[in-house]
């Protein structure tokens, strides 16, 4: 389990005041949280996990069907 009492959570400069996702880089792992519901679930991805996601959105991998 990471222990996310030290983690420094970062949110894209595009984030508004509806909120967004935060990502921070604790003990090698990458976290991604809610930034609406700060005391919610967390997700814990592996570096290989979190480059793979990565990649798959910069090839857009991800994008909305037209």
């Amino acid at each position: 389990m990471v222990d996310l009492s030290t983690a420094s959570w970062r949110k894209s400069s595009w984030s508004n005041a509806n909120g967004c996702v935060e990502v921070a880089f604790v003990q090698g792992q990458v976290a991604v949280r809610d930034s609406k519901q700060l005391g919610g679930p967390v997700l814990v991805f592996t570096a290989h996990e979190w480059e793979a996601f990565l990649s798959g959105a910069r090839s857009g991998e991800f994008d909305r069907p037209a």
